[in-house]
């Protein structure tokens, strides 16, 4: 992908190597993150207006299939640092993953909760969820854990709802009503209310975040090993500054520039107006000021684990969130 990477095999089958190497003044270093196009935005964004640059640094982005994939690398040393959502995170960390989570660079998860057009007059609120076929885009992927707490906390009976592993593009799934509601990621969200399809609940929109969650609920950031935490502990920091400067101009410069700092191949084929609009409407919400971990976000997070029955160890979440590294 030209100026980026992509790392299609898990860690231990590339041979990048994990040591930071300076060239140029500039400190190399390779992060790993799951190519979903929203969570690229201000790693893209960062890197195209210069600010790892102006931190010393000379970050090469590696594309992966997946947040797994992204943390496979990190934990096998193929890569420096990972971004990934924090459920990735946290059950990597949950089975012995030395690692620590330093930075946030999402703080809502890229879904939502629609119907199919022709459920649209029957499924008004999550509890009507009960006994109906949902899509999600794998069993025990984050937003399967997502709304199976939702329901779960809605009073609905699991047991007598079906859920359908359909992969990330759900929308035909729906408009075909082969299944009576999903999670779906942009544009499918757009899609499907064009075709009639009811919004039951939006994640990507922080007010409804705040009525549905209680308030933000911690997505993507960057992760690094346990055991070289010291040693790029003042990388870490430049790195942190770099993507702040990168967060605040992917909320506030105008939108056309943030389009076109996105890889065109990255949406062969998409519509770059209809993207421009989306992401217009959920900068605001989906995109932190600062890279400043928030504790409760990330502990709703661990809480819809625990309820919907994926996280049922307990782990030392104040070990695996690393705040002190902004502290200096």
């Amino acid at each position: 992908m030209g100026r980026r990477a992509a790392l299609g095999g898990v860690a231990g089958s590339i041979a990048l190597g994990a040591a930071a190497k300076a060239q140029g003044g500039l400190t190399q270093i390779r992060l790993a993150f799951c190519g979903q196009l929203l969570c690229v935005v201000p790693y893209e964004v960062t890197k195209a207006r210069g600010h790892f640059r102006a931190e010393g640094l000379e970050v090469e982005l590696i594309y992966t299939r997946g947040g797994n994939q992204a943390m496979q690398a990190l934990v096998g040393g193929a890569v420096d640092y990972a971004g990934t959502s924090f459920d990735v995170a946290l059950q990597a960390f949950a089975n012995g993953a030395e690692i620590r989570r330093f930075a946030s660079t999402g703080r809502l998860p890229l879904f939502a909760l629609a119907t199919a057009p022709r459920s649209a007059d029957d499924i008004r609120d999550i509890r009507a969820l009960e006994g109906r076929t949902i899509g999600v885009s794998g069993l025990g992927n984050a937003d399967h854990v997502l709304v199976m707490y939702l329901m779960k906390r809605a009073g609905a009976d699991l047991a007598r709802t079906r859920f359908a592993a359909i992969g990330t593009n759900l929308f035909e799934a729906l408009r075909r009503g082969q299944v009576d509601a999903g999670m779906v990621q942009e544009p499918a969200l757009t899609l499907v209310r064009e075709a009639g399809g009811r919004v039951i609940f939006n994640a990507m929109d922080i007010e409804d975040a705040n009525r549905v969650l209680g308030g933000a609920f911690e997505f993507m950031g960057v992760a690094v090993r346990a055991a070289e935490r010291d040693r790029r502990l003042e990388e870490m920091r430049r790195l942190s500054r770099a993507l702040t400067a990168g967060l605040r101009d992917t909320r506030d410069i105008p939108i056309e520039e943030v389009v076109a700092a996105l890889p065109r191949e990255l949406i062969a084929g998409g519509n770059w107006g209809r993207l421009g609009v989306m992401l217009e409407r959920y900068r605001g919400s989906l995109y932190p000021a600062d890279v400043r971990i928030d504790r409760e976000a990330a502990q709703r997070v661990v809480v819809s684990q625990r309820e919907a029955g994926v996280l049922n160890r307990e782990l030392a979440l104040d070990t695996l969130l690393d705040t002190a590294v902004l502290e200096g």
